[in-house]
């Protein structure tokens, strides 16, 4: 009971108040609480819910004469917590509604929806699943951010959609040894060279953690840094750094690197895995419309964005964003990159890149940089040709590798500064 109050009350820190669930997790007391598999449960719970939040909310309406209360926040949420772990986690009948229904009665916010509880949750288990599993691709998503995918990717939206349903593989990046570290680590190299573990115990117990040998990095994230080419000797800025992935990849590829990030917060991190991996960067918080230093040779501008690339790994991100964000992360974006002009050499190239799907934070950026004096390097044999678009820049997204797991969405161009 104490692992589903936990979850309900994440589940609330998003839905209700807004919060992402990365720092829902940390300033939630009841789950703070937790130890061990309970804490393991909630969190899976949580993000089960989140996943599949449109097709169980569907289900649930099914059953429902109307809606809750408003103020019904508590019970709405554990309501859709029961219903996930029957739908999505197979828990078996009895406990889920069982678990739920004693939650409820414990819960002073939801006591008095228990015996209703009882009675939806009891239909849901008989007929929820094969609801469902009717529905159409997409059902899971904001009705907005799924017709913008379905007009900018065409046939593959549905694709993305259904790699969105499942928990993703973990990735690693490697100071060097890939294929050795794959076989300690009991994964697979991936065919741009990250290390992927199906299944894996928790990170910081795995081999090479504690020596600095890896660090967790999704694949895609993991190609925007190669498009810089061979930078041993050079100074690098890493701009908008935070949580420093890239700047971990362009020191340990012998670079020079600056990397500058406005949180100090999130900076923290990075300074733990420079120490951890035993690599050297500088690290300055600025913001990055306000950072001034001698020229680099080489920037790359990992900027702020909607992150809808990323929903595999964060669920909550699509409840979150709403359509104006895109327009008002895309003004963001093109200042950056109009900043980072005065912080190049003659001729050096600019990485623009975001962990979005939205042809405004990727495309557009960049058309409107050629418009103001960039112009574009195209990608030959940076990446595998999947991954390059016509254009010659870098799109990933979900709906690709389905046969080992998938990865992020990310945008990438090169762009020179006339």
């Amino acid at each position: 009971m104490t692992a589903r109050r936990a979850a309900t009350d994440l589940l609330v820190a998003v839905m209700d108040r807004g919060r992402a669930l990365e720092d829902a997790l940390s300033e939630t007391p009841s789950f703070n609480a937790l130890e061990g598999r309970d804490r393991a449960f909630a969190r899976a719970l949580v993000t089960a819910g989140l996943r599949r939040l449109g097709g169980i909310d569907t289900v649930l309406s099914e059953f429902l004469a109307r809606p809750l209360p408003d103020n019904a926040d508590h019970a709405r949420a554990l309501l859709h917590l029961g219903a996930a772990q029957l739908l999505v986690l197979g828990t078996p009948p009895h406990a889920a509604v069982g678990e739920t229904v004693e939650t409820a009665n414990h819960m002073k916010e939801a006591r008095g929806f228990a015996k209703l509880m009882n009675a939806v949750l009891r239909k849901v288990a008989s007929n929820g699943q094969e609801i469902l599993n009717s529905l159409p691709p997409g059902a899971d998503l904001p009705p907005w951010l799924y017709t913008r995918w379905r007009a900018t990717y065409g046939d593959a939206a549905p694709q993305i959609a259904e790699a969105l349903l499942s928990e993703p593989p973990l990735d690693v990046s490697v100071k060097a040894d890939a294929a050795g570290w794959a076989e300690r680590l009991f994964g697979t190299v991936t065919p741009t060279g990250s290390i992927r573990l199906a299944e894996h115990a928790a990170v910081d117990t795995l081999p090479g953690f504690n020596d600095g040998a890896w660090w967790v990095q999704d694949a895609a994230a993991a190609l925007p840094a190669k498009l810089l080419g061979d930078v041993r000797g050079k100074r690098v800025l890493d701009l908008c750094a935070a949580p420093g992935g890239k700047t971990l990849q362009l020191a340990a590829a012998g670079a020079h690197v600056t990397a500058v990030d406005k949180s100090e917060a999130r900076l923290k991190r990075l300074r733990e895995n420079l120490t951890r991996t035993k690599l050297e960067a500088e690290i300055i918080c600025a913001d990055a419309l306000e950072f001034k230093a001698e020229p680099f040779d080489a920037i790359l501008l990992d900027a702020p964005c909607t992150s809808t690339g990323t929903l595999r790994r964060h669920p909550d991100v699509a409840w979150l964003r709403r359509p104006t964000d895109v327009k008002a992360l895309a003004d963001l974006q093109a200042q950056l990159v109009a900043a980072s002009a005065k912080l190049l050499k003659p001729g050096a190239p600019l990485i623009y890149a975001v962990c979005s799907l939205e042809p405004e934070e990727g495309p557009g950026i960049v058309a409107a940089a050629l418009r103001d004096g960039w112009k574009r390097a195209p990608l030959t044999d940076e990446v595998p040709a999947e991954f390059i678009t016509a254009d010659g820049d870098m799109r990933s997204h979900p709906g690709q590798w389905p046969e080992i797991g998938g990865l992020d969405g990310f945008y990438a161009a090169r762009l020179l500064r006339s």
